[in-house]
This record gives C-alpha cells, sequence and structure tokens, in this order.
C-alpha cells in the first residue's frame, strides 16, 4: 500500500497540512530561484510523485554526506520527500546486506532503466582497481555500469565532487571525482564536507518537480546554493571592513565577534550557502560558532596552505583574483582603522585642551 501513495498522500497522513507543504514549496523555491509563479506547478508535481527510484553508491569516503542528511532537523517536509523516494540501494541506510543488497540494486537498474536517479559519494580510486571493491565490482567499473541508465547523476561531498581529502598530497589511491570519470555526462556537484543536508533535499526536490537540473556555475554546483561567497554573506563583514580582526581564538576580539580573517577564515574565496542556510535546522555555521571557513566546499581545500593561515598567506589566492582582493580588502580595512584612531586621538587631544582652557 505505501508503495503506491503520493507524496500528497503521505504528507497528510503524517499530519502535514496543505498550508505547510505550500510554505515549503514556497521557501524551496526561493533558495532555488525558481520564480514565484512556478510554486504552484511544483507543489502540484511533488503532490503527484510516486517513489521514482535512487541509487546511493559510496566509494572513498567517511559516511559524513549520509549523516548530513539523515541528521537534519526532524521531522520535516524534507525528511518526508526523501523517504517518498524508493532508496533501492544505500550501504549506510539499507536493511538488506550483501547478495541480497546487490540483487536489489540490479533489480532497480533493470526495471528503471533510463529513469532512476544516480547520487554517489566518496572519490574513485584509479590507481589501483583493488584499492576500493564493493561485492568484488571495483567503484570505477561500478560507477560506470550505474551511470549508463541514469536520468541524472549527483556527486554530493567534497570527495566526490573534486576527489577531496582521498585525493589530496600524495594521493596514494590516484583519487578522482566523478566528473572526471564521466566527462560526457552533466554532474550536478553539491561540494562540502559534508553539504547541508537542505542544500541536497532541495536540488532533490527540484529535479523530482520538474524533472530537469537546476542551473549551474561553472564548477556544476546549483547557483542558488552556491552562487555567491560566504564573505560577502558573513554577520561578520562589517568588522572586516572596518579592519577589527581577531588575533586569537580567545582574545578581545574573538569575544566581541570581529571578523576572523586572520586566524585564517577562507570566506571571501568559498561558494557556499552556509552563512544562510546553515546547520541544524538553520541554528548555526562554523563562523558563527567562532571558527573560521575552511573552504571545504573549494577545489583542493585540503592542500592550499593551512587552514589558520591567512588568505594571503596561503595558495587560495591562486585560484582568482577574489583571494588577492580579500587581502587587499583586509590591509584597506586595517588602514582605515588606524586612520579612524588617530583621528579620534586628535580629536580626544582638542576637547582636553579646550576643558583645560
Amino acid at each position: 500500500m505505501s508503495e503506491r501513495l503520493s507524496l500528497g498522500e503521505r504528507l497528510r497522513l503524517n499530519g502535514i497540512s496543505r498550508r505547510a507543504f505550500m510554505k515549503f514549496c514556497a521557501s524551496t523555491a526561493s533558495m532555488m530561484a525558481i520564480p514565484p509563479g512556478m510554486v504552484s506547478a511544483m507543489a502540484a508535481n511533488l503532490e503527484k510523485l510516486r517513489r521514482p527510484s535512487v541509487i546511493w553508491l559510496s566509494f572513498q569516503e567517511c559516511t559524513g554526506c549520509t549523516e548530513s542528511l539523515t541528521r537534519s532537523f526532524s521531522p520535516s517536509i524534507e525528511s518526508l520527500i526523501f523517504d517518498t523516494v524508493s532508496l533501492d540501494y544505500h550501504h549506510t541506510l539499507q536493511a538488506a546486506s550483501g547478495t541480497a543488497a546487490e540483487a536489489a540494486k540490479k533489480t532497480a537498474m533493470e526495471e528503471n532503466y533510463g529513469n532512476y536517479i544516480l547520487i554517489v559519494d566518496g572519490s574513485i580510486p584509479t590507481g589501483n582497481p583493488g584499492y576500493s571493491t564493493i561485492a568484488g565490482i571495483d567503484n570505477l567499473t561500478m560507477l560506470k555500469e550505474t551511470a549508463a541508465g541514469a536520468s541524472a547523476i549527483i556527486a554530493v561531498g567534497t570527495c566526490a565532487t573534486y576527489g577531496g581529502l582521498p585525493m589530496a598530497d600524495p594521493n596514494p589511491t590516484g583519487a578522482t571525482s566523478v566528473a572526471d570519470i564521466l566527462p560526457d555526462r552533466t554532474i550536478i556537484n553539491i561540494p562540502g564536507c559534508p553539504p547541508i543536508g537542505e542544500v541536497m533535499t532541495g536540488v532533490l526536490a527540484q529535479i523530482l518537480a520538474f524533472g530537469d537540473i537546476p542551473e549551474l556555475d561553472h564548477l556544476n554546483r546549483p547557483m542558488a546554493f552556491y552562487g555567491q561567497n560566504i564573505h560577502d554573506r558573513c554577520y561578520r563583514r562589517p568588522f572586516y571592513e572596518r579592519g577589527l580582526f581577531a588575533e586569537s581564538f580567545d582574545d578581545e576580539g574573538a569575544r566581541k565577534g570581529w571578523c576572523l580573517y586572520k586566524l585564517g577564515c577562507k570566506g571571501p574565496v568559498t561558494y557556499n550557502a552556509c552563512a544562510v542556510t546553515k546547520w541544524n535546522g538553520g541554528v548555526s555555521f562554523p563562523i558563527q560558532a567562532g571558527h573560521g571557513c575552511i573552504g571545504c566546499s573549494q577545489p583542493g581545500f585540503w592542500d592550499k596552505g593551512g587552514f589558520y593561515r591567512p588568505l594571503s598567506q596561503t595558495t587560495f589566492t591562486n585560484s582568482g583574483k577574489l583571494g588577492i582582493a580579500a587581502a587587499a580588502g583586509a590591509a584597506a580595512g586595517i588602514g582605515a582603522t588606524i586612520m579612524a584612531k588617530s583621528k579620534q586621538k586628535k580629536i580626544r587631544a582638542q576637547l582636553a585642551e579646550e576643558d583645560s582652557s
């Protein structure tokens, strides 16, 4: 019976009102930069949705991407949407194991060939097929076989999108990304170590509702979530502009919430939705918790010069003019602060002189 229920029917059985569902569609459309006039169509399409097949392959990874998705705030409409898809294969979440698990994947591929969604997390080793195998099949072979019948392919996490930590120097397994293995396919990249759960479900919701992929940037990341850098949307940005920087994690500046640029924050060159969508149900994100951004949604972040070194001292500045501009902006901010303090000092001296006279 549950297999035949549409998403709309499942929502009603779980006590989700039509009003709450429309609110979710409106907020998702806003996040995904979908025109307001399409909200009703999105809701109608999602309500009729009947368990599309999803195959999730995990290769060289830490399971953090799955943890991020399953630990998003619950109960939520997002979780119900993900529950509504037929997750036919996932090492961590499926009840079956061994031969039964592999049979489930084979059946899903055969019965839904050309229509199932493929989600991949983890990098793919190319140095030796034996570095990582599943049921005796190496990751490279399994990815190519499964991708052949997929209608859409989503790479989640920095390992799948760029190679991630496994590809860090000296890259002993020859790890690489999904896009490098499948250059002729459009891969939707959702980087992050791990990505935000709501970003993953938002992308999936658009694919399910409209049957197409969201607008992507030059790295095939959804523009709605990766179109701006964290720095431009960070609440500490005013302190950066004024040249007010924490010098250590326990100094007065840190306690006052000043900019973390000098402590290695990579927000100026990192594109992600952390400052807006945030984590744990929109509660916080690393910078709000007092730790600078480490740039985990950018290619090769692990090898770019240290998490606690300012951008002016790392190779992040080589990725484009923005890093150089960030360093220049910080210098300008510091200069402005020095000038402001000097002016304030002169004014105080003049007032003191007037009082004495």
